[in-house]
C-alpha cells in the first residue's frame, strides 16, 4: 500500500508529521518530543492519551521542566532525577525515505542521542524502532525504555508466561511501592493479567510482567491496539527482569516496553523494536477482552469467575 506523508498542525502540539495508508494514520509532534501523539483506525477516534493542559510535567532543577504531552515517547531506564526526566522541549529533526519516517531530537545532557524510526508494514501495522546511542566518550549502563501513554476508558489484556518449568519458577511480577494487590482495575490469574483504566480511580498503579508471548493488547473506542514486540530473551533486564510494564491513573494507560539494560560502548546504540497493530471491531471492550482470553488455547485457566471484574457495572 502506498504511504502518504504531510506536515499538519495538531491541536495545540504544534508541528506534526503525518503518516497514512488508508487503513490506519500516525502523526509525531516536531515542535518538541517526539511524541507518536496519534495513532488510529481511519475515521476512528485517536487511541493515545493527550495531554492537551499539560498537566503531567516535572520540575527539573537546572534543567527546566518535562512535560509528558501523552503518546509515545522513549526513555532511559532506570527511572532517575535528573536523568530520565530531561526536558525535550525543542525542535525535533525528521526525515522521510524509503518509506521510513526517522524522528531525531537534541542529544540529552547525559550524552545520549534518542531516536525513533517508524515504517508503515501491512495493511494495519506500523514498525518502531526505538534507538539509544551512547555519544560520550565513555561506557554507560542503561536500558531502552519506551512508554506508549494510552487514552483511557479501555482494558488492557497481558497474556503471562504459561510454560511449565517443574521446579524453576516461570513469572515475574514486579510491584511499585504505590500499587495494591486488591485494587479493583486489576485481575490476575495463573494464564493473563487484565487491567481497567477507570476515571474514577484517583490512585495510581504500576506493575511488571516477562512476558513471553511477546504482545499485550488494549482494548478502547472500538477498537484493538495489539502492541508486539521480541519475546523474553536470556538478557538482563531493568525492574527485576521485566520487559514490560504497565502503569495506569485515573486519565490514561501507559503500555512499557524495556530492553536489554547493560554497558553500551562509546558510539554503540540500544535498540528496542516494536510492532502496532490496530483494528476496528464491533464489540466492547470486555468482549474483545474475552476473546483475547479464549484465544490463549486448551491450558488457559478459564475459570470466569477469575475475570468476573470485567463485567461489573460502572
Amino acid at each position: 500500500m502506498i504511504t502518504q506523508f504531510y506536515e499538519a498542525e495538531y491541536k495545540n502540539f504544534g508541528k506534526c508529521v503525518c503518516l497514512e495508508n488508508g487503513v490506519i494514520k500516525l502523526m509525531a509532534t516536531v515542535d518538541f518530543g517526539p511524541r507518536i501523539i496519534y495513532f488510529a483506525a481511519n475515521g476512528m477516534p485517536n487511541i493515545m492519551f493527550e495531554d492537551i493542559n499539560r498537566d503531567y510535567y516535572e520540575m527539573n532543577k537546572g534543567y527546566g521542566t518535562w512535560y509528558n504531552y501523552g503518546g509515545h515517547r522513549l526513555w532511559s531506564s532506570p527511572e532517575s532525577l535528573p536523568e530520565t526526566y530531561y526536558p525535550d522541549n525543542s525542535r525535533v529533526s525528521y526525515s522521510f525515505e524509503n518509506n521510513i519516517l526517522t524522528l531525531e531530537p537534541r542529544p540529552t545532557a547525559s550524552e545520549k542521542q534518542f531516536g525513533i524510526s517508524i515504517e508503515m508494514g501491512e495493511e494495519n501495522r506500523v514498525n518502531i524502532k526505538n534507538t539509544i546511542t551512547n555519544i560520550s566518550k565513555s561506557p554507560k549502563r542503561y536500558a531502552p525504555w519506551s512508554v506508549t501513554s494510552l487514552t483511557g476508558g479501555g482494558i488492557e489484556f497481558v497474556p503471562l508466561n504459561r510454560k511449565h518449568t517443574g521446579l524453576l519458577p516461570n513469572r515475574t511480577v514486579s510491584l511499585w511501592s504505590y500499587s495494591e494487590l486488591k485494587d479493583e482495575r486489576f485481575t490476575m490469574t495463573d494464564s493473563y493479567a487484565v487491567i481497567r483504566q477507570d476515571p474514577n480511580a484517583a490512585n495510581s498503579f504500576k506493575i511488571g510482567f516477562n512476558i513471553t508471548d511477546g504482545y499485550v493488547v488494549y482494548a478502547v473506542e472500538n477498537q484493538k491496539f495489539k502492541k508486539m514486540f521480541p519475546g523474553y530473551e536470556n538478557i538482563i533486564y531493568p525492574d527485576f527482569m521485566c520487559n514490560f510494564e504497565t502503569y495506569t491513573n485515573d486519565t490514561f494507560l501507559g503500555c512499557e516496553l524495556l530492553g536489554e539494560q547493560r554497558v553500551y560502548q562509546p558510539g554503540e546504540a540500544a535498540e528496542l523494536c516494536e510492532t502496532w497493530e490496530i483494528t476496528e471491531t464491533d464489540s466492547s471492550p470486555e468482549d474483545t477482552v474475552e476473546e483475547c482470553i479464549s484465544e490463549l488455547g486448551s491450558d488457559t485457566d478459564k475459570d470466569p469467575s477469575k475475570y468476573s471484574a470485567l463485567k461489573r457495572s460502572t
